[in-house]
């Protein structure tokens, strides 16, 4: 959930918000674009002690623009990760706001850096019958109820934002909002921790990030980056053995996040209670929700925060907007660029100046007419803005199956042919796990850069010539294939093992001689991927095993996209069953609880994916017709 950039190393300990301050830019985006940014001086700011309803006082600081103006709103972010350099804000992120003229408010949520309390890891929207619970929904409404008395000239209206933890903040100020709450913009916010976020995927442990994650946020009231002694984390965690390991060697029961990892390895009432989607029955408040493509760490929640707030949306209040970016990536850069891979234009900026600002601008200040679409998404491949009356679209697309044939073969035609046994397979070996990018591996926080922002884009070729991963592929393409929508894999697989995991990725296969940009010379783009732990294929909350060679149905969500696949490329599939340390490793013994597995439980296995007219593995894709 943590968006500082490479390269901030301890000293991102002291940002002001999880998604800027750190920027790994040299000039800022006002400078870039040659225009005058307000900077910190042209604000009075105050820090103050706001208390809230149970005495706990939060540390909170004030910007107000100096001179004369008219009532002004407010613009509010709360944080975990620090407001000490709040003020940068103004020549970056909030470059556009700060030019329309707002009175900005960043507080430290309680138990982190400044403020009083205790802090809880995504505390947990309270039981409204107990009249004296607090969350993270109380503290917004007392802040907001303190702000509108305290400050003077102000116009009584309230926005928020926030992306990554910030954002998950911002839909829990949506639960019970202040009635001076007006506009919100919940960005990359997380919104199910155990299906599709942080730290799990599809009851996968996201092993890297979990630990570090819960390490730095939980050692101290301030960001606190754990110590290794490896600069390629690969070995670090490979040497680490079994799950059981961190406690005993190095947390040593410590970190409360870890020790609820441990305690809850199924979808159970306490994962459940933090899921937003049950909390999401209204649409109380204009809601601006933004993703990016190639989120690393949240792109599941605001998709689902998005979709479930379509089913209570009568007034058309909710709104979507996707770009070509990683976690956070609309607030850092340009977003011409994302590592290696070109997108035509600065589309950070054009979300900044003509989605986001207008949008507060309608909201809290009633200018202009408000005409963004339904869902405005970057089609990456073909380099342009797409504007949608819903998402995923309803009547542009078709539905089209890709199949996997024998020879590495993938094309829309389905399998024939009376053996049903027909399959490819692999190796699975646990002590020579698949990196899921180029090694070394730096930490996830790297105080000397990490490349963990920009893993999704990088050229899958490091995996050739690996027996654990099967690849197929089509012929290259005689047309453009754009797909727009829901993204499905089906496998039919079986395992010599009880267990297994299994890892899908679709992706965009560039031509050999490719020169529009030499460098991008056969680079395989993932555009879609996600990870399967196959003990909940039939509910989350109730792990099986596998019984050894029998053929299995998985389904496998690969979410959504916006994607022009381009004449002349391929579309390729990969199917792999460990992506590591950003996974943890499966033993494919099946255990009840992996977090307390022994050595000997993890072995090598046999691992299949079916391809014949009976079993016929695919991945389906909307086809834009």
């Amino acid at each position: 959930m943590s968006t500082a950039p490479a390269g901030c190393g301890r000293g991102w300990a002291r940002i002001a918000l999880a998604f800027l301050l750190c920027a790994p830019l040299p000039r800022t985006l006002a400078a870039q674009q040659g225009e005058a940014a307000p900077p910190a001086a042209a604000f009075d700011s105050t820090d103050v002690m706001i208390p809230m309803r149970d005495g706990v006082k939060l540390h909170t600081t004030i910007f107000v623009p100096k001179g004369e103006h008219a009532a002004l709103p407010f613009i509010l972010t709360r944080t975990p990760y620090g407001i000490g350099h709040a003020s940068t804000n103004f020549t970056g992120y909030y470059r556009a706001l700060a030019a329309d003229g707002y009175i900005f408010v960043f507080q430290d949520i309680r138990g982190r850096y400044g403020s009083e309390g205790q802090f809880v890891m995504m505390r947990p929207p309270r039981d409204k019958a107990d009249k004296s619970a607090i969350d993270e929904s109380t503290d917004t409404y007392d802040t907001i109820d303190w702000l509108l008395a305290h400050v003077s000239n102000n116009n009584g209206r309230v926005g928020m934002l926030g992306i990554s933890y910030p954002g998950w903040l911002t839909v829990m100020a949506m639960l019970d909002p202040h009635p001076a709450l007006k506009a919100v913009s919940p960005q990359a916010s997380p919104a199910d921790m155990f299906i599709g976020d942080d730290f799990h995927h599809n009851g996968a442990f996201r092993l890297s990030y979990g630990f570090e994650y819960a390490a730095m946020m939980e050692s101290s009231k301030e960001n606190e980056n754990f110590a290794f002694d490896r600069y390629d984390t690969y070995q670090w965690y490979l040497a680490l053995g079994p799950l059981s390991n961190v406690d005993a060697k190095y947390l040593h029961g410590k970190i409360p996040t870890w020790e609820n990892f441990v305690a809850h390895p199924s979808d159970d009432a306490f994962w459940q209670k933090q899921a937003v989607s049950p909390y999401l029955t209204s649409v109380t408040v204009p809601t601006l929700n933004v993703a990016g493509w190639w989120d690393q760490e949240d792109f599941y929640g605001p998709i689902k925060i998005y979709e479930t707030l379509e089913q209570h949306d009568p007034n058309h209040l909710n709104y979507l907007v996707v770009g070509p970016w990683n976690h956070g990536g609309w607030a850092r850069m340009r977003g011409d660029t994302l590592g290696e891979i070109p997108f035509g234009s600065p589309t950070s900026e054009h979300f900044q100046t003509a989605v986001l600002a207008p949008w507060f601008a309608h909201f809290l200040k009633d200018r202009g007419d408000f005409k963004e679409p339904e869902a405005l998404t970057f089609e990456a491949g073909d380099g342009a803005w797409r504007s949608w009356d819903a998402w995923p679209p309803k009547q542009q697309t078709t539905d089209r199956t890709l199949y996997v044939h024998a020879d590495g073969g993938l094309s829309f035609d389905q399998p024939a042919g009376g053996n049903a046994s027909a399959s490819d397979s692999f190796v699975s070996d646990p002590a020579h796990p698949v990196p899921y990018r180029h090694r070394p591996i730096q930490a996830t926080y790297f105080p000397h850069g990490s490349n963990w922002y920009t893993w999704l884009v990088e050229d899958q070729r490091f995996v050739d010539g690996r027996a654990d991963v099967l690849t197929w592929e089509t012929e290259p393409l005689t047309e453009d294939v754009t797909i727009a929508g829901s993204i499905t894999a089906k496998l039919f697989v079986s395992t010599t093992g009880t267990d297994a995991d299994w890892v899908v990725k679709l992706i965009d296969v560039y031509p050999e001689q490719y020169p529009q940009d030499w460098k991008l010379s056969g680079w395989e783009l993932m555009v879609a991927n996600d990870v399967f732990r196959g003990r909940f294929r039939n509910g989350f909350d109730k792990p099986e095993p596998f019984t050894p060679g029998k053929v299995t149905p998985i389904t496998i969500d690969l979410h959504t996209q916006d994607y022009r696949f381009l004449k002349g490329h391929r579309i390729m599939v990969q199917v792999q069953s460990t992506w590591f340390p950003l996974i943890d490793r499966n033993p494919q013994t099946f255990v009840p609880n992996i977090f307390k597995a022994s050595a000997s439980d993890y072995r090598a296995a046999t691992e299949r994916v079916y391809r014949s007219a009976r079993y016929p593995s695919s991945v389906t894709i909307p086809v834009v017709r």
